[in-house]
């Protein structure tokens, strides 16, 4: 799997809260172009994000999954994007001294992407991985900073 990580200058609480909100996907999560809809007890395990993927007027209209839902801790997914194929994303967070570091591990499980080599596929997914999770830190770190202020 590839493996991508970063500090995210938030407690695990404020990261999880960006990934229990699944009508965020899209601002975080780099190619997902909108999001349709999300299962109402989302993130807990089996629920659904129907998103689409790619850019007008080639959108792709696809699903993501929860296989296992720890929170704050771990959040594992079965990714959709066909005619690609699909892959799984293991996302954890581990409380550090500057907030949470947090680790985002991807491959492919099934369709043609799977063919490409795996180092070639690592070097793909973790440029896209760093600006995902740099997104994802804009959020949680916004969210956090607001939250001192109302304090």
């Amino acid at each position: 799997m590839s493996t991508t990580k970063r500090v995210i200058r938030a407690e695990p609480e404020s990261v999880f809260d960006v990934l229990a909100n699944g009508w965020s996907y899209s601002q975080w999560v780099v190619g997902a172009s909108r999001v349709r809809a999300v299962s109402e007890d989302w993130p807990a395990e089996g629920t659904h994000i129907h998103h689409s993927v790619g850019a007008w007027p080639m959108l792709i209209d696809d699903t993501t999954t929860v296989v296992r839902s720890e929170r704050p801790d771990l959040l594992e997914l079965t990714v959709r994007a066909w005619p690609t194929g699909e892959g799984v994303v293991r996302i954890s967070c581990r409380p550090v001294a500057e907030g949470t570091e947090v680790t985002m591990e991807e491959d492919a499980s099934g369709g043609p992407a799977q063919l490409v080599p795996k180092p070639v596929r690592d070097v793909v997914l973790d440029r896209r991985n760093r600006e995902s999770l740099r997104r994802l830190a804009l959020l949680a770190e916004k969210a956090h900073d607001d939250e001192d202020h109302r304090a």
